[in-house]
């Protein structure tokens, strides 16, 4: 049977201190490999059901673990596509390069009126009051 590990090309060796618990131990060696170099941005990581029953731990903790990761960045997921080491930051600080998926926003919510001014009539314009007939 091929060792658990080889798929991914590390060992995470999580130690038996979970006094922080099981899941921020997991984090924690996540991000550690993925700081340290030793998991390369891209590289595949298990399904967390393969890696709950590998650890001994629970799947839901597993996945909170990899939910944690993704939010904070290290990590990206995709459903059907698996769990991957997201790829590092430009070194430039250039911002990253849009995929052909993304588009603009549909709605503007940004707060204000929708021509970009404020109701009522355009500055610098005479308003004109109604005045009342007595007779």
């Amino acid at each position: 049977m091929e060792s658990f590990w080889d798929g991914v090309g590390v060992d995470l060796r999580l130690g038996t201190d979970v006094s922080d618990g099981r899941r921020a131990g997991l984090e924690r060696a996540l991000r550690d490999a993925v700081r340290d170099g030793r998991l390369a941005p891209g590289a595949r990581l298990p399904a967390t059901r393969r890696l709950a029953v590998e650890l001994g731990i629970s799947r839901g903790t597993a996945k909170a673990a990899y939910d944690q990761l993704v939010a904070e960045g290290c990590l990206t997921a995709r459903q059907g596509a698996g769990t991957q080491v997201a790829p590092l930051p430009s070194v430039d600080g250039a911002a990253p390069e849009a995929s052909a998926r993304t588009r603009a926003p549909r709605f503007d919510l940004r707060p204000g009126h929708p021509t970009g001014r404020r109701p009522g009539p355009p500055p610098g314009s005479t308003v004109r009051l109604p005045v009342p007939v007595v007779d």
